[in-house]
């Protein structure tokens, strides 16, 4: 074996030994490090050099992670079927707790996201599924949040997106909302009543009071009507009058 393929067998395995043992970390990762089964420390980010064949890298990410929660039947506290769909965002904070603790914390996270959302919702009624989703969203992140927790995984929000109702149950819904409308509007009629009865009142008061209210209530509505030029003329006909006529002829006047 001449000089020469020495020295190439030897370039090759010097290249072997630099890919297997020099690795990069980018800024949002980390490299778990176990030798012979063994974890040694986290490397990273930038240039490290293991051992090869006697140590092992996972590498772990570390930015923050969308995870779509699956849409789920849920039956309320008041015995309505539901299905909702959610999101969380959560990331790593213990590289070495992510990778010694669990298997696959991704998945994980996914299925215990799931269960927790079946659970709260399976608590609280429909009205508050709908109207009160900043109090459920809390809720799930604290709960989802303190079982993720030994795995190194901080979950910082869920949100419930999307809350699909049965067809029967959205008729019923716009069947109710309808009649609140029609019970608001009665009220506020009957509202309107009472206050104009009130006016009224008052009016017929202070005309009761002052004789010469009643021609000047007269000659304003004439001058109203003569506004909207009708063809029609209407004399108001003075009640002082009417009794004096009365006295002369000894008749009630209608």
């Amino acid at each position: 074996m001449n000089a020469g393929v020495i020295v190439l067998i030897l370039f090759v395995l010097v290249i072997v030994f630099l890919f297997a043992a020099v690795k990069v970390a980018r800024e949002y990762e980390r490299g778990v490090v176990f030798r012979l089964g063994r974890l040694i420390g986290i490397k990273g980010p930038g240039l490290f050099i293991l051992i090869p064949f006697i140590d092992k890298a996972v590498k772990v990410d570390l930015r923050t992670v969308t995870l779509n929660v699956p849409p789920q039947e849920v039956i309320t506290r008041d015995n309505v079927t539901v299905r909702v769909n959610a999101v969380a965002y959560f990331r790593v904070v213990d590289s070495s707790k992510a990778i010694v603790q669990v298997e696959n914390y991704l998945r994980a996270t996914s299925e215990i996201s799931q269960t927790t959302l079946r659970s709260v919702l399976g608590q609280v009624e429909l009205d508050d599924v709908l109207s009160d989703r900043e109090k459920i969203n809390l809720q799930l992140q604290e709960i989802i949040d303190r079982q993720t927790e030994p795995w190194g995984v901080k979950v910082s929000t869920v949100e419930v997106k999307d809350v699909e109702l049965p067809a029967p149950m959205q008729r019923a819904m716009s069947r109710q909302a309808e009649a609140e409308r029609e019970r608001r509007a009665k009220v506020i009629a009957a509202d309107g009543e009472f206050e104009a009865s009130e006016k009224i009142s008052q009016a017929a008061a202070v005309i009761a009071r002052e004789p010469g209210a009643m021609q000047l209530r007269y000659l304003q509505t004439m001058l109203e009507m003569s506004d909207e030029q009708s063809s029609t003329i209407v004399m108001p006909f003075p009640m002082e009058l009417g009794k004096m006529l009365e006295g002369f002829t000894g008749r009630k006047m209608t």
